[in-house]
């Protein structure tokens, strides 16, 4: 649990600078998705989800 929390901010870390840089490249979408991969095994993935849930259903409900 503890090598995976630390690879997720490390990923975490890298993403931000890559998307800073305003430059995103092919390797920096890698890093990207295996930061997703790893945020998706950790503990938080659950109240994310939930969080995303709970986002995408009062967008939905918004009349224009």
């Amino acid at each position: 649990m503890a090598v995976s929390i630390s690879v997720v901010l490390l990923l975490l870390l890298l993403a931000v600078i890559f998307m800073r840089q305003g430059a995103l490249k092919i390797t920096h979408a890698l890093v990207c998705m295996l930061f997703g991969f790893f945020l998706a095994s950790t503990s938080m993935a659950p109240t994310i989800t939930s969080g995303l849930t709970a986002t995408a259903d009062l967008v939905s409900s918004l009349r224009p």
